[in-house]
């Protein structure tokens, strides 16, 4: 978590704006104001107030960014980042007008994220070790990131209490604070129980935790712990991979078994469909890999190789 303290009194407020009003996820805020004060910082190098600004600071900014290395996707995210604290700026009266909204986001090229097959998945899991403590929560904890396709902070963040067995439903807080219900399959619900009623109670003992994984010290785990700790299966397995990819061949395996892209979307808790559109062309990438696999000397009309 970024120092607040250190911030301007003003970014102080658009932080607190986004969390009380708008009900922005703590994380996404202050994505937002670590643009914003890049922002700030550059305005106080070029000896200009925040109420002089009008496009051509803004478009002066954007192209320092550039200058320093910034991607497009970097870029867009600025673009954001200012055209939320441009409209603040306006409610609040300090800009006549919301200048940002005049900006362009550039044209991002589109990255299929990485997928694993189960095979890989399957190697991942088994390579924990289940016969120490930490072991069993790090199979629970990974079984549930891939079953549920959870994000790295929904995991870290699980509450015990949000656990059903009864039902085998989880309720998980999302971004933006959004609440979605997510079923979880019988191995990763035998490897739930195991760390909650038999191993987790000597790692808690008496204090008060409401998160479902803990560190050895009976803390809440954290996004670094859960990082780190999927590292070292990544290189005990060799396979080269990061805990958001479990995400994503969560998503991915689903589509290849038939589910729709509406029940992905719900189970993901995409706000947009288009954002789970994007699994649907790893999956033709997919079937394409197998088609060359099986059949290497086709060539369609247009003499390339695969379909």
């Amino acid at each position: 978590m970024a120092d607040e303290s250190a911030w301007p009194p003003i970014l102080r407020s658009y932080f607190d704006d986004l969390i009380l009003v708008k009900r922005m996820a703590d994380l996404s805020a202050e994505t937002y104001c670590l643009s914003c004060l890049e922002f700030l910082n550059w305005l106080d190098g070029e000896k200009k107030s925040l109420s002089e600004v009008g496009n051509r600071e803004l478009l002066g900014f954007l192209t320092w960014r550039r200058t320093q290395g910034a991607s497009a996707r970097t870029s867009s995210k600025d673009i954001s980042a200012l055209r939320s604290f441009g409209k603040y700026l306006k409610r609040t009266g300090v800009w006549a007008d919301n200048y940002a909204y005049e900006l362009e986001r550039p044209k991002q090229s589109q990255h299929l994220p990485s997928v694993l097959s189960i095979e890989e998945v399957d190697e991942l899991l088994s390579s924990i070790d289940t016969t120490k403590p930490l072991g069993i929560r790090d199979r629970a904890l990974f079984e549930m990131i891939y079953g549920c396709g959870l994000r790295i902070s929904e995991a870290s963040g699980l509450l015990v209490s949000n656990v059903h067995f009864d039902e085998q439903i989880i309720i998980v807080r999302g971004k933006g604070d959004k609440e979605r219900m997510v079923p979880f399959g019988d191995i990763a619900a035998e490897w739930l129980k195991k760390w909650i009623f038999e191993v987790r109670p000597s790692f808690v003992g008496k204090k008060a935790v409401e998160e479902v994984f803990v560190n050895f010290r009976g803390q809440k785990l954290s996004r670094k712990g859960i990082w780190k700790n999927f590292q070292t299966l990544e290189s005990k397995t060799g396979v080269v991979s990061k805990v958001h990819t479990l995400r994503h061949s969560f998503a991915t395996h689903l589509l290849s078994g038939g589910a729709d892209l509406r029940s992905v979307q719900e189970l993901l808790g995409h706000s947009d469909l288009a954002t789970t559109q994007i699994y649907t062309h790893i999956d033709d990438e997919a079937l394409r890999e197998y088609h060359a696999g099986y059949f290497p000397g086709h060539k369609d009309s247009s003499g390339g190789k695969d379909l």
